[in-house]
């Protein structure tokens, strides 16, 4: 089993209070089974609103520090960007550039994943502190930004559908994306904060976004191999 867990704001609190090196910290995580990170908690990796928005978290630099830090410990992480809240396209841009910057000295992510702000029932919103989220333009371009900004860099771009829908998934998949992420089970995240594009998908699920638009729906590991073994077909499933 892969175990792909641990923010680097778990990570970063966790070496704190053990009064350990990030290093060792990870090292130790490694060797009990850890695998590979997630990029959330990244929010927008500019500051400045990571002060309006997420001011008990990490900040930037301690951010990017962890996920250095698992690179060079062997594990591979990956990039996520929370907009449409209060931020603007400079701080897409500052994000973006910043952990190019770190891929290019580690090669440690696998995907880049953009996460449109879901407003309906988030706090910043009910307080009239934040917008209604990004446009579906603005989400089309900052998939697509994504993959001209890593080219070369990070070969992944995922679609979170839980946040789009099936219909904007298939439409991000003509602009840029390659991934659809995982079928998930009880997703509650982004449910929480008032999606309503459901808990879970399955595979055909996935194969009738994918196949009208010509892509080859194919199974993956967290870091982006081929599995040992392939799925198990409907006839495998009902002769159990």
């Amino acid at each position: 089993m892969h175990v792909h867990g641990f923010t680097a704001l778990e990570v970063t609190e966790g070496a704190k209070r053990l009064g350990e090196s990030l290093f060792s910290y990870i090292t130790r995580l490694k060797e009990a089974g850890l695998a590979s990170l997630p990029g959330t908690a990244a929010e927008i990796l500019d500051d400045d609103i990571r002060n309006i928005i997420c001011s008990d978290k990490i900040n930037t630099e301690e951010w990017l520090d962890c996920h250095q830090v698992a690179h060079e410990a062997g594990l591979k992480s990956n990039i996520t960007i929370m907009f449409g809240s209060v931020e603007h396209p400079l701080s897409w841009a500052k994000h973006i550039v910043r952990t190019r910057a770190l891929q290019e000295i580690t090669g440690g992510f696998t995907e880049f994943i953009p996460l449109p702000f879901v407003h309906m029932a988030s706090p910043i919103y009910l307080q009239h502190k934040a917008r209604r989220g990004p446009t579906f333009r603005e989400t089309i371009l900052m998939h697509s930004i994504g993959r001209i900004a890593y080219r070369g860099l990070i070969d992944n771009v995922q679609v979170s559908w839980t946040k789009i829908g099936q219909e904007g998934a298939q439409q991000l998949l003509r602009a840029g994306c390659n991934d659809m992420g995982g079928t998930l089970m009880n997703e509650n995240i982004s449910r929480a904060a008032g999606a309503n594009h459901g808990q879970l998908m399955t595979e055909e699920s996935f194969r009738a976004i994918a196949e009208p638009i010509g892509r080859t729906l194919r199974q993956r590991t967290t870091t982006y191999g081929r599995p040992d073994r392939e799925p198990p077909t409907r006839q495998d499933v009902a002769a159990l």
